[in-house]
């Protein structure tokens, strides 16, 4: 690996409205799933690191809950990811959907960003569904907001656009340190990997019916050189919405795990034995120590 004289290094935080692709955009610059991805908004509920190893340059990623108005202290303790992940970074990534109509939100978005003043590429995602003819307009709308040091146009699902994209924000970046060693992607204990992994295939699973109301919760992990035991916990807020998850005599909930299972399986082979369990817990979102057991880095404040 290059020295800290001539690496360029530096922290990149990627933010933007919910459903943007901030998460597709991370596992595809880092080159494995390190962010669950699933069409439900709000899905990262964590600020997550990924670790981008090029010649010459390390960039650490921050992946981020989408930029919304909290609603619960679950939903605060996702913006203060956000807020925190803008104090301090070198570069901050806009992502924004170029395919919906500019609102509200992205207004939000921009004086977010604004608020906290880092150097921004602005990327337009999502080209690959809408017209050409469109991007210019929403160009200069975006111009007039906020003076980008870049923009972008890109599919973050395909890949045009994104080296491109990545190659500018490795110019802008610093030389500095190796901050992690060439192995290492990510710093999400294995533990909370699994619990995210289980909970995409449950928002997959159950679609829109479970959206937000739902977490996970890894009880047990203990991995050797043959087998990975999980056993976790689906913990949903009412009673009446353990049957959506369970299914009829247990069908949905083996959907889940399977599905969970093959897919734990390519990341701790090589096998994995998964035992799945549902709970109620009563407005869990806005109760403060269950909120804290999802943060894993303990950033949530007090």
């Amino acid at each position: 690996m290059p020295t800290a004289e001539n690496l360029k290094s530096g922290f990149v935080a990627v933010v933007g409205r919910p459903n943007a692709g901030k998460s597709t955009l991370l596992n595809r610059l880092v080159g494995t799933k390190v962010s669950i991805v699933t069409r439900v908004p709000q899905t990262t509920r964590n600020r997550i690191l990924g670790v981008v190893h090029r010649p010459g340059a390390q960039i650490v990623l921050m992946d981020t809950p989408g930029i919304h108005k909290p609603l619960s202290r679950l939903n605060e303790q996702m913006m203060q990811f956000v807020r925190q992940a803008l104090g301090d970074l070198d570069i901050a990534l806009l992502i924004v959907d170029a395919s919906v109509p500019f609102g509200h939100g992205d207004q939000f978005a921009v004086d977010l960003i604004k608020r906290y003043g880092p150097k921004t590429f602005l990327l337009l995602n999502k080209i690959d569904l809408i017209r050409k003819s469109r991007l210019l307009p929403l160009i200069d709308r975006y111009r007039q907001l906020h003076e980008f040091q870049e923009i972008f146009p890109l599919s973050a699902l395909d890949g045009p656009g994104v080296e491109e994209m990545l190659q500018a924000v490795m110019r802008e970046l610093p030389e500095g340190p190796a901050y992690f060693p060439p192995e290492m992607i990510t710093d999400q204990p294995e533990r909370f990997l699994a619990g995210e992994i289980i909970r995409e295939k449950l928002i997959q699973q159950t679609r829109q019916e479970l959206p937000f109301a739902t977490a996970v919760l890894v009880e047990e992990f203990d991995r050797n050189e043959k087998l990975t035991h999980i056993q976790a916990t689906i913990v949903v807020e009412k009673e009446s919405q353990k049957p959506i998850v369970i299914g009829a005599g247990g069908s949905k909930l083996k959907q889940i795990g399977t599905a969970a299972r093959l897919d734990l399986e390519r990341r701790f082979p090589p096998k994995v034995f998964l035992e799945l369990f549902v709970k109620v817990a009563r407005d869990w979102r806005d109760d403060h120590a269950m909120v804290r057991t999802l943060d894993y880095r303990g950033e949530g404040g007090g």
